[in-house]
């Protein structure tokens, strides 16, 4: 029977029950051409409508094709729908039920027509005599609003990654940071941005949209736990009442390195007992393969749990923490030198696992199943790699906010700054080291692809020599001679270093043949831009031929010229003109132009070209291009200035 003829605009149909099993006649005067849901319920039972003719159920059109038992439509059987302020539920009609049973949803008055509805339903219901009824129709009656609640049921909710608004407030109200612990992925801590740590307001501040495919849609928020003032027992000792504002922010910031410690504690955890220590994962791959995908990353999580051990006893002494800098210090100068030599195994450890992940069907396979793992959030193992590196870049930024909360000429003051030194020059080391191991390996590559013939050798390998960009251009030369003029077009290989341009041909993909080579000091280059297409016009020497370079797009033409222009390292940007973007998810670098990227990263863009920034990152000067969908513009003017301020004190503490 199709829902739209038993009520509505079909005529006086509305809640159609047998006469004959009701102790009390429910009378209801709808004329002809008003719907159901239009139904005044104070003119119920009143006398004057005792004298007009009522039109019986059982005498009803609808009752006469079904008999004497008329269910009531399940469309009157609908619940108003919870306002659910954080999320957002999407159901799932059943086949039998299609959004034309439901009123329109366009104009002011759809809410009115679908509560009267429900009003309707209730009142019926409720003047029923329902122990007077057979249990038969008793079923019949109350079952729409069984199966509406089955509509209406929300599909569990997908495990580790989503958090709706309600479990952060029940794991608050806990007591402790430590029952419900957090991948550290997900997690930014507030103390990253200079303005930040101002009010308990700043707690929950949600981040871009989930997928679209998701039965439920809860928005994601960034707060990794409760805050230090959520503490129950400062509540119970009345601490609030007796610090000034500027306490409680330096509180906030203190107690955020811990809790955000305990988080980056935990991933690592998993990182090591579902990943480095899973049997059938390292079936998949060599001993040397292994080493260099999880390196020392035991030794990191047992010096993480020891720093954490020691900040956590610190804070149960007394809710208002004196001062963690002295811990931190201690660790940056004497425990956290596995972080270096960590992060100079990077560059191992992307090709190891892009070579197993391209290469290693078993690998994928064992990877994937590890990864679907509850325990694992389904996040992927790459995340969990470069915890170290984005933990440690990340230290600086928080001890500079403790810094900056901390009152000058104190001794907290005093001991916060030696701390932030201590842990700016641990990361100037990761980062030298990465640099280094990445350059020196890379320029040994190189060296064994190069064929010189008879263009004359010189040592390519060499300490202050890198890399900066390479690639493959068409080359036009001028052919002279006395007896023709002609262009010739061909395909060539360019490396450019920091300190000489070499033009290559490619023989294989193992070897390069040499053409030219020269400083770059010597090089002359001429920029010509033609249907999006760079012209690039070079002269090697005085005695060779012009070469023109063309690239094919416009976007390899702009990292083509950046590279060109700034071979040797320009001065640093602190300009608040240029904008300013914060990394939302992490990249590593796939090209020598490239600029990695952690999490929650400021980088000052320079130019943006179809859908590339090319930036400076804020804390140590580095340039590169990144996909610009990996990162968001800061528009607030404060922040940015903030930021400028805080780049500033970062590179000099760490001589950048």
């Amino acid at each position: 029977m199709s829902h739209r003829n038993s009520y509505g605009s079909t005529g006086n149909q509305s809640l159609l029950l047998p006469e004959s099993r009701f102790s009390s006649a429910l009378q209801l005067d709808q004329p002809s051409g008003r719907s159901s849901s239009s139904i005044d319920l104070s003119r119920v039972d009143s006398p004057e409508d005792e004298q007009r003719p009522v039109v019986l159920s059982t005498q009803s059109e609808a009752a006469r094709r079904q008999g004497a038992r008329q269910l009531i439509p399940k469309n009157l059987a609908v619940s108003s729908r919870p306002k659910n302020r954080h999320h957002t539920t999407v159901v799932t009609l059943p086949p039998d039920l299609s959004w034309e049973d439901y009123d329109s949803d366009l104009g002011d008055g759809f809410s009115l027509r679908r509560n009267r509805r429900n009003k309707s339903y209730r009142a019926a219901v409720t003047s029923l005599n329902l122990d007077a009824l057979p249990s038969e129709l008793l079923t019949e009656v109350l079952s729409p609003v069984s199966e509406e609640k089955t509509v209406n049921q929300k599909p569990p909710q997908k495990s580790g990654r989503k958090k709706t608004l309600g479990r952060i407030r029940n794991r608050k109200q806990a007591g402790s940071f430590k029952d419900e612990p957090r991948f550290y992925q997900e997690i930014k801590e507030r103390g990253l941005n200079a303005s930040s740590l101002s009010t308990e307001d700043d707690e929950l501040s949600p981040t871009e949209p989930p997928e679209e495919d998701q039965g439920i849609v809860v928005k994601n928020y960034r707060a990794a736990y409760m805050t230090w003032s959520q503490l129950q027992q400062v509540k119970d000792l009345g601490i609030l009442d007796t610090i000034s504002p500027e306490e409680r922010k330096r509180q906030e910031a203190i107690f955020e390195i811990i809790t955000s410690e305990y988080s980056y504690l935990h991933s690592l955890s998993i990182l090591v007992t579902h990943f480095k220590e899973s049997a059938d994962l390292k079936k998949t791959m060599t001993t040397t393969e292994h080493h260099h995908l999880f390196s020392n990353i035991s030794v990191i999580q047992d010096v993480s749990k020891r720093f954490f051990e020691d900040l956590d006893r610190r804070h149960q002494k007394h809710p208002v923490i004196k001062d963690i800098s002295d811990i931190v210090n201690k660790y940056a100068t004497q425990h956290f030198q596995p972080y270096i030599v960590y992060c100079s195994n990077e560059t191992f450890q992307q090709r190891t696992l892009q070579k197993l992940q391209s290469n290693n069907h078993a690998f994928r396979e064992t990877l994937k199943q590890i990864e679907c793992s509850e325990a694992c959030g389904g996040l992927p193992m790459i995340s969990f790699l470069i915890l170290p590196m984005q933990r440690i870049t990340r230290l600086p930024l928080l001890l500079d906010t403790i810094c900056q909360k901390t009152p000058k000429e104190t001794a907290e003051y005093y001991a916060a700054c030696w701390a932030f030194k201590a842990i700016s020059k641990l990361v100037k080391c990761c980062n030298d080291g990465a640099r280094r191991m990445e350059r020196t390996e890379q320029m040994y590559t190189i060296q064994k692809q190069m064929e010189f013939g008879k263009i004359k050798r010189f040592p390519l390998v060499s300490s202050s020599r890198w890399l900066k960009k390479s690639g493959e251009l068409a080359v036009y030369t001028d052919d002279l001679s006395i007896f023709r003029k002609a262009i010739s077009i061909k395909s060539c290989y360019l490396f450019l270093f920091n300190d000489v341009l070499i033009i290559t041909r490619k023989k294989s993909e193992e070897s390069n043949v040499v053409l030219d080579y020269s400083t770059v000091d010597k090089v002359k280059m001429e920029e010509e831009m033609t249907d999006s297409k760079l012209h690039l016009k070079l002269l090697m020497s005085p005695s060779s031929e012009q070469m023109i370079l063309v690239a094919e797009s416009k976007l390899d033409g702009a990292r083509w010229i950046t590279a060109l222009h700034n071979v040797k390292k320009s001065e640093s940007i602190a300009s608040d003109d240029l904008p300013q973007y914060e990394a939302t998810k992490a990249y590593m670098p796939k090209a020598p132009d490239e600029l990695s990227l952690q999490q929650a990263e400021l980088v000052i863009v320079l130019q943006e070209v179809e859908g590339w920034c090319h930036g400076e990152r804020m804390r140590d000067g580095e340039r590169g291009w990144f996909p610009a969908n990996c990162a968001t513009q800061i528009t607030n003017r404060t922040a940015m200035e903030n930021n400028i301020q805080r780049m500033e004190r970062l590179r000099k503490e760490t001589d950048v």
